[in-house]
C-alpha cells in the first residue's frame, strides 16, 4: 500500500516506511520532525522539469507526461521503491503546499499504472 503525506504534517505509526521524494531537502523541517526512513531524491523530477511545471495545474497532464519519461529512464530508484512497497506500507512524502498537483501524486499513478 502506498499513501501520501505532507512533510509537514504529524508522522503517523500508520505510515510505514516514509519516503522522501523530492530533490531538496524541506525548509525548516529537521530529520528527527520529518521521521524520514529514506530520501530518494534521485526519483523526484529533474530541477529543469520542476521549474517548468512550478505547480502550475494547467501544465499537470503535460508534467505527468514528462515526469513519466524521466522514471523510465531512471530504473535503480524505482526498483528501490518497488522493494520497499513490497515489504509493507509506504509513504511518499512531499513538501508541496498543492495537495492535488505534485510529483508524489504523478509518482504513486505511474507506481500503481507500471507495477
Amino acid at each position: 500500500m502506498i499513501f501520501l503525506k505532507r512533510v509537514y504534517d504529524e508522522p503517523s505509526s500508520q505510515d510505514g516506511t516514509r519516503i522522501l521524494v523530492e530533490r531538496l531537502w524541506p525548509r525548516g523541517v529537521s530529520k528527527e520532525k520529518g521521521a524520514i526512513d529514506l530520501w530518494l531524491k534521485e526519483i523526484a523530477p529533474t530541477t529543469e522539469l520542476r521549474k517548468w511545471f512550478g505547480h502550475d495545474p494547467a501544465k499537470w497532464d503535460e508534467f505527468r507526461q514528462r515526469y513519466w519519461a524521466e522514471l523510465r529512464q531512471n530504473q535503480t530508484p524505482l526498483e528501490t521503491l518497488r522493494a520497499k512497497s513490497e515489504e509493507g506500507a509506504v509513504t511518499l512524502v512531499y513538501s508541496s503546499h498543492d495537495q492535488e498537483h505534485n510529483s508524489a501524486i504523478a509518482l504513486r499513478d505511474f507506481l500503481e499504472k507500471h507495477r
